[in-house]
């Protein structure tokens, strides 16, 4: 039996409760089981609709020159969606972050879903700082550690192989030539 109090809560919170059970759906009850939708996968083909495709050189310091195309980033618009949602990179693909001027930067990453080797380079091509195998989904704030102009992304693994270290020079259009 319901008293009349119980009655009466539930007259005032039924309203309340069916607008939640509409906008919340699975979320609120409606169908415990169903799982939240999936993330749309993103393809290079998809990007390639999104960023202009260019290349960049990477020389190490052990005299090799490393080629890598690269989608850049080079607005706001861009910058914020970076390669989320990709499942896959070839290890010569890269995104370049371009700004409009040389700042300290930082990067996390949420809702990508590949980890990431992220070099942070000057206005004058030199790699100042590199995070390795960035963990995917991560919230975790990842710094430049100084100023920077640009930020290049790789395939996890990638400076550890080729030997990608700070000093390293990327060469592109984005970056003045080093001065002797």
């Amino acid at each position: 039996m319901i008293s009349k109090f119980t009655m009466s809560a539930w007259r005032r919170l039924a309203p309340a409760f069916l607008i939640c059970m509409h906008l919340g759906g699975p979320a609120l009850g409606a169908d415990a089981s169903a799982s939240p939708p999936a993330a749309p996968e993103v393809t290079a083909k998809d990007l390639d609709r999104v960023f202009q495709r260019d290349s960049l050189q990477i020389a190490t310091p052990d005299a090799r020159l490393h080629r890598f195309n690269t989608w850049i980033a080079d607005d706001d618009q861009r910058r914020q969606r970076g390669l989320m949602f990709i499942r896959k990179l070839r290890p010569d693909d890269s995104m370049l972050f371009i700004y409009p001027q040389p700042m300290t930067v930082a990067m996390w990453m949420k809702n990508t879903y590949v980890p990431l080797d992220i070099l942070f380079v000057a206005a004058d091509g030199k790699v100042i700082h590199i995070a390795e195998n960035t963990e995917p989904h991560s919230l975790k704030t990842i710094e430049s550690g100084g100023i920077v102009l640009g930020v290049v992304e790789l395939p996890a693994g990638t400076a550890a192989r080729l030997k990608i270290t700070p000093g390293a020079q990327v060469i592109h259009a984005a970056f003045s030539a080093p001065q002797p």
